[in-house]
């Protein structure tokens, strides 16, 4: 009788701690915004869906601005070099140093500018988008040519390189959740 008795409120103590996770409160602790007003800015001027822009910074730095990758990938939304000078040029950006991807006003506007450019790239396509930005548009249409890829988000498992297949998932679980979560709250 005992045991039923301690296995019964053990029961209701993990609902109670399961409903207390589940509200929206501590959804959004989980999965903060910051650099919201940013974020809301870079969407609208390049009509990009700002859940995208924080699944990336999301899973390209966790929101660290001086984040510097292994490869060289720089800043909240970790854009290589090269590729950030050649968006500079094509876009017209203003920079005032050679430290401008540090800086989360440019690295959002640069990182989105070129999200939008791989959307129209990938009419819209937001699997092969989030697959280009890792591994580069190249790749990406190359995997698609020699049909080693479908492009399909069912067939993601068949994405040639591990780190864009657990990179295209990470982006679209952490895409899925904010909107989730957020819903029509960051317009």
């Amino acid at each position: 009788m005992k045991s039923g008795r301690r296995a019964a409120f053990i029961v209701l103590i993990l609902m109670s701690v399961f409903l207390l996770l589940n509200t929206p409160l501590v959804w959004k602790w989980m999965y903060p915004i910051k650099f919201q007003r940013e974020i809301v800015t870079a969407s609208q001027k390049y009509q990009v869906d700002p859940y995208l822009i924080l699944a990336v910074i999301r899973s390209e730095s966790g929101f660290k601005t001086d984040r510097v990758s292994k490869k060289g990938a720089v800043g909240l939304m970790q854009i290589m070099p090269e590729t950030a000078a050649w968006i500079v040029e094509q876009a017209g950006f203003q920079t005032r140093d050679n430290q401008y991807l540090y800086d989360p006003v440019m690295n959002i506007h640069i990182g989105t500018w070129y999200l939008n450019f791989l959307l129209n790239r990938y009419e819209g396509d937001l699997v092969k988008v989030i697959a280009a930005y890792n591994a580069g548009p190249g790749k990406v249409s190359g995997w698609l040519v020699s049909e080693q890829w479908s492009g399909q988000r069912e067939h993601i498992e068949d994405i040639p390189f591990g780190e864009t297949r657990q990179y295209v998932q990470r982006v679209l679980y952490y895409h899925d959740r904010y909107k989730s979560i957020y819903n029509e709250d960051l317009q």
